[in-house]
């Protein structure tokens, strides 16, 4: 049986073709269900995001076309537009795969976190729909583990790579208690929908949302517990903000330098944290002047993120060698389980034959029969038939010149030294005719 990857992600499709492969949460289980009965198939297991469709299988040689057929019937694409952009690993390149996608290697932002939450739900929900077997089981443990390592000594996830995680990474810096901080995001785009999230994942709870359509703003707040106002209100909530970031698609400047001026005095000078994302830009520049306003431009977090990322490529780099080491452990271990299983199926199979030669023994003695004979024959009998099998083995080996099987079988049947050494023969003491 082979351990195969096949799947589609940011790299290979677009997000067009991905959107038609991704399996929404209603259809996984009965999509795992399918999956698992196909006649090549003995473990399944389905990773569906927004990036990436992956299924992980355990089949034979002709698994790889009944899977890619499967996921073209299960979603209505035809086998050659969904070849064209898929991609596929076997055993050793498969299990690589799964672990770099699992630290992060493998995303559209190098060493994100998010991936290894979604590839637990994907194990949990393989396990309940039967799909794993001691195969996938092993390999997903295995992987989980290697991550923990990653995460662990390597310091891949801890500098933020985008701009509204970098934003949110700055101002945490600036307040010793940023939970009780309060924000105002001025904007209601993908951005700042994003800076919400980390403030609120940070554990910012006071969030403002300013837009121009207060709508949108609600939608954005709504769900974070926060407040949605025009932007005619934006100077009373200057007055209470502690963050503010602003990215809106607006020609000219938001927040002026007087605005900021006469919010300043209402918050007796309490220091504020301003982030400008936009291009232009919202905050006019001469606000950076202001005593207690700590502002940055993208310009700024581009920076911060460029030296981050720099950080993550030498982690990355780290988590690379960590993954080889992971892979050849995980190969070891199948090494030795393999061998482990030959060898109890070799032992089962020689009891049988010495449990059979046995009984007959017995019976030939309860019959009467001379022991010395019977004992006789039971050495004959037990020599014979370990010996058939390899005997027709090693034939039918050098009739087909199979060198490698005749090269190992000295090595296997044959002992490095008698199995029962005959005692040295005791040699005869001379006589001492020396004279006393």
């Amino acid at each position: 049986m082979t351990l195969l990857a096949l799947g589609i992600n940011h790299r290979t499709a677009s997000v067009a073709v991905r959107e038609q492969v991704a399996f929404t949460p209603m259809q996984l289980e009965s999509a795992l269900g399918e999956l698992r009965c196909l006649p090549h198939i003995r473990e399944a297991a389905v990773l569906s995001t927004c990036n990436r469709t992956e299924l992980y299988c355990v089949t034979n040689s002709a698994g790889e076309q009944a899977v890619l057929e499967w996921l073209s019937r299960f979603h209505d694409l035809s086998v050659e537009e969904l070849a064209r952009c898929a991609y596929h690993y076997l055993d050793h390149d498969a299990a690589r795969h799964l672990m770099r996608v699992a630290v992060g290697l493998d995303s559209m932002v190098l060493g994100e976190p998010q991936i290894l939450g979604q590839l637990k739900d994907a194990y949990q929900q393989a396990r309940q729909a039967k799909g794993l077997g001691g195969e996938l089981e092993r390999l997903f443990q295995h992987t989980f583990a290697v991550a923990k390592q990653v995460r662990t000594e390597t310091g891949i996830g801890k500098n933020p790579v985008s701009v509204a995680y970098a934003a949110v990474s700055m101002a945490s810096r600036i307040f010793d208690d940023f939970g009780r901080a309060s924000a105002l995001l001025i904007g209601a785009g993908e951005t700042i929908e994003l800076v919400a999230r980390h403030l609120h994942e940070a554990g910012v709870r006071d969030i403002v949302v300013a837009n121009r359509t207060r709508e949108r703003a609600q939608a954005l707040a709504g769900p974070l517990g926060g407040e949605a106002i025009a932007l005619p209100d934006i100077p009373t909530a200057l007055e209470k903000a502690d963050i503010v970031i602003s990215s809106t698609a607006a020609p000219l400047p938001i927040l002026g330098k007087g605005m900021v001026e006469r919010a300043l005095k209402k918050r007796r000078h309490r220091p504020v944290f301003m982030v400008d994302i936009a291009v232009p830009r919202d905050i006019e520049p001469e606000v950076g002047e202001l005593a207690d306003v700590f502002l940055y431009t993208v310009d700024d977090l581009e920076e911060v993120i460029e030296e981050n990322r720099r950080h993550r490529q030498v982690a990355a780099d780290q988590a690379e060698s960590l993954i080889e080491h992971g892979v050849g452990s995980w190969q070891q271990e199948g090494r030795l389980r393999r061998g482990g299983e030959l060898i109890r199926d070799y032992r089962r199979h020689g009891e049988a034959l010495r449990d059979d030669a046995r009984d007959q023994a017995l019976e030939r003695l309860a019959r009467g029969e001379d022991p010395a004979k019977v004992v006789e024959r039971l050495a004959h009998q037990l020599a014979n038939r370990f010996m058939h099998q390899p005997t027709l083995a090693l034939r039918e080996a050098a009739s087909q010149e199979n060198h490698a099987l005749l090269s190992a079988a000295p090595q296997v049947l044959l002992p490095s030294k008698p199995a029962f050494d005959k005692p040295a023969p005791t040699a005869k003491r001379q006589k001492d005719d020396t004279p006393a």
